[in-house]
C-alpha cells in the first residue's frame, strides 16, 4: 500500500512536467531556484563545523526556526492543497492508522520534503565533532523531517477545513495583509542592531527562546550536546520527540474527520446578509466605502498595489542602513514611509472601476461622497499605523520625545497623499489593468503620461508635507527645545486634515464636471 501510493505521488509529480511549454518552463525556473536556495543553505550549515559551538548553534536554530515555520505556516496562511487528500480514498476503505501512515510518507516525495532533507543532514554536518554528537545530530535529523512533514501535512489540511469557503478566504487575505503592515516596526527593530558588535548577541537571544518552542527544540538538542549540556540536550530531544507525537496523533485525527465529514460548500445567496454594504451607513458615501473596502479585500489588482506598502520600508532602511545613518533615525522611517505609499496607492483609483463607474453616474452621486468613499479603505488602515506603529518606531529608536513629531509627520503625509490622490485620480486617470486580468499585465498608457503622474502623485504630497517634516527636523536637532515636537504635531495634523478636506472637495467637484468623460474613459480603456 505504501509503495502505491509513493507511485502515485511521484506520478502526480511528473505530470506538472506535461503541461504547455511557458508553465514547464516556469516550474523549472522555480525548481532550480528553489534547488539553488537549498544548496547555499547546505552549504553554509556544512561549513559552520568549524565554528565555535555557540556561534553555529545560535545560527542552526534561528534558521532552522524559520524554516520549521515555513512548512507550518504556508499552508495555512495560503490554503495550498496536498496532491493526496485523504478524502479522496474515502470509499476504498483503508483502515485510519494505514492511510493516515502512508499519506504521511508519501508527503517525503516531492521538492519540499528534499530541501528539508537536504538541510537536515547538512545540519548533521555541522555537529560532526565526536561519535555521539553525530549520532545526536542523526537522530535530530530525522527528528526534524517528520516534524516538517506532519506539519505541513496538518496544516494542509486545516487549511482545506478552515478555507473552503470564499468568505474564509478573503478573511485569511486580510489578516494576511495586516500582517505585512505590521512588519515595519520588526523592520525597524532589525534596522537599529549594530550587528558588527551586537550581532552574536541577537542571535543568541533568539536562539535561546526558539529553542524551547516547537520551531527549534529539535534543532537546539545537538547544539546543546555540543556545547556540553548534555542534560538540556536530552530534554530538548523528548520534547522534540514528544511534538513528533502529538503531530502524527493530530494528523491521525483529521483523516479520521477527513474521511466522513462533508465537504464545506459556499453557501447560497442570503439576501438578508450584504455584507460591508449591511454593515456601513445607507448613504452615497457608506455605499461607496462599502464597495471600496470589498475591493480591497476581493481584488487581485489592490492586493498588488498593497504590497508596496511593508515592503518600501525595508528597502528603505536598507538603503540608508548602508549609508551608515544610525539605528535610531532608521527606526523612524517605516511608519511614515507606509503612510506615504498608502495615500500614493489611491492616486488611480477611478480607472480600477471600469463600467461599474456607470453607477455614480447614472445615480447622480455627489462628488464629494464619491471621492471621501473611496478613502475609506485607506483610513481604515492608516490611522490605526499611525496610532500603533509610532509609539512602537519610537520605543525603538530609544527617544519617546520624537513621538509627538513621528505621529505628525505620518498623520501629514497620509491625509495630504489622500487629498491630494483624490484630484488626481479624477482629474488625470490613466488606463490600469482591467478586472478579472492578470494584476501583473502590463496596460497600453502610451501618451498618457502615466509616469508623469505616479510621479507627481509621490512627490507633492512630500511636498505638501514639509512644514511638519521640517519641524520634525529641528526637533530631532534640538532635543533640548520641546516645542518642535509639539509644533511638528500640531502642523502635521491639522495641515494634513486641511489638505485632505480641499483635496475631497476639490477633487469631488472635478468628478461631478467630468463624470462621462471619466466614465467613457474607463470603458474603453
Amino acid at each position: 500500500m505504501v509503495a502505491q501510493f509513493l507511485g502515485l505521488k511521484l506520478r502526480l509529480i511528473l505530470n506538472l512536467f506535461r503541461r504547455s511549454p511557458l508553465q514547464v518552463v516556469g516550474i523549472v525556473i522555480g525548481l532550480l531556484y528553489a534547488l539553488g536556495a537549498a544548496g547555499v543553505t547546505v552549504e553554509g550549515l556544512a561549513a559552520l563545523r568549524r565554528v565555535d559551538p555557540l556561534l553555529a548553534g545560535s545560527i542552526t536554530v534561528t534558521v532552522g526556526s524559520v524554516i520549521v515555520f515555513g512548512f507550518l505556516a504556508v499552508p495555512l496562511a495560503f490554503g495550498v492543497d496536498h496532491t493526496l487528500d485523504p478524502r479522496s480514498f474515502a470509499l476504498f476503505g483503508f483502515p485510519t492508522n494505514r492511510l493516515a501512515s502512508a499519506l504521511a510518507l508519501a508527503g517525503l516525495v516531492g521538492l519540499p520534503a528534499l530541501f528539508i532533507t537536504a538541510i537536515a543532514v547538512a545540519q548533521v554536518v555541522t555537529w560532526a565533532r565526536d561519535p555521539l554528537s553525530v549520532l545526536f545530530a542523526s537522530i535530530s535529523a530525522v527528528v526534524i523531517i517528520a516534524t516538517c512533514v506532519l506539519g505541513a501535512r496538518v496544516s494542509s489540511s486545516l487549511a482545506s477545513l478552515l478555507l473552503a469557503t470564499r468568505r474564509a478566504r478573503e478573511i485569511t487575505t486580510l489578516i494576511v495583509l495586516i500582517a505585512l503592515v505590521s512588519l515595519a516596526p520588526v523592520v525597524a527593530v532589525l534596522a537599529s542592531v549594530d550587528w558588527n558588535r551586537d550581532g552574536l548577541a541577537v542571535l543568541k537571544s533568539v536562539a535561546d527562546v526558539a529553542g524551547w518552542t516547537p520551531l527549534g527544540v529539535a534543532w537546539s538538542a545537538p547544539a546543546e550536546l555540543a556545547s556540553g549540556n548534555g542534560g538540556v540536550a536530552v530534554l530538548k530531544m523528548l520534547i522534540a520527540l514528544a511534538l513528533v507525537g502529538l503531530l502524527w496523533l493530530a494528523w491521525r485525527a483529521l483523516v479520521r474527520w477527513l474521511l466522513v465529514a462533508p465537504q464545506r460548500r459556499e453557501r447560497g445567496a442570503n439576501p438578508v446578509r450584504l455584507g460591508w454594504f449591511g454593515r456601513l451607513p445607507s448613504s452615497p458615501v457608506g455605499a461607496i466605502a462599502a464597495r471600496s473596502i470589498t475591493y480591497w479585500i476581493r481584488d487581485a489588482r489592490y492586493h498588488t498595489a498593497l504590497l508596496a506598502v511593508p515592503v518600501a520600508p525595508l528597502l528603505f532602511v536598507i538603503a540608508l542602513a548602508v549609508a551608515g545613518v544610525p539605528g535610531s533615525v532608521l527606526a523612524l522611517v517605516p511608519v511614515p514611509v507606509m503612510c506615504l505609499f498608502l495615500a500614493w496607492s489611491a492616486h488611480n483609483d477611478v480607472a480600477y472601476d471600469n463600467s461599474a463607474l456607470w453607477l455614480h453616474v447614472a445615480s447622480n452621486t455627489p462628488g464629494w461622497a464619491d471621492r471621501f468613499g473611496r478613502l475609506v479603505p485607506a483610513l481604515l488602515i492608516g490611522i490605526p499605523l499611525v496610532l500603533i506603529g509610532s509609539p512602537i518606531s519610537a520605543g525603538v529608536s530609544g527617544d519617546i520625545s520624537v513621538l509627538p513629531s513621528l505621529i505628525g509627520v505620518s498623520s501629514s503625509l497620509l491625509f495630504a497623499g489622500l487629498g491630494l490622490s483624490s484630484v488626481i485620480s479624477a482629474a488625470f486617470p490613466y488606463p490600469s489593468v482591467r478586472p478579472g486580468d492578470s494584476p501583473f499585465a502590463q496596460p497600453q498608457a502610451s501618451g498618457t503620461g502615466a509616469g508623469l503622474i505616479q510621479s507627481v502623485a509621490f512627490f507633492a504630497a512630500i511636498v505638501l508635507s514639509l512644514p511638519a517634516l521640517l519641524l520634525a527636523a529641528l526637533g530631532l536637532l534640538n532635543p533640548d527645545v520641546r516645542g518642535w515636537p509639539l509644533a511638528a504635531l500640531l502642523v502635521g495634523v491639522g495641515l494634513g486634515l486641511v489638505l485632505f478636506t480641499l483635496g475631497v472637495v476639490w477633487g469631488g467637484r472635478i468628478f461631478t464636471r467630468r463624470a462621462p468623460e471619466l466614465l467613457a474613459f474607463t470603458l474603453r480603456q
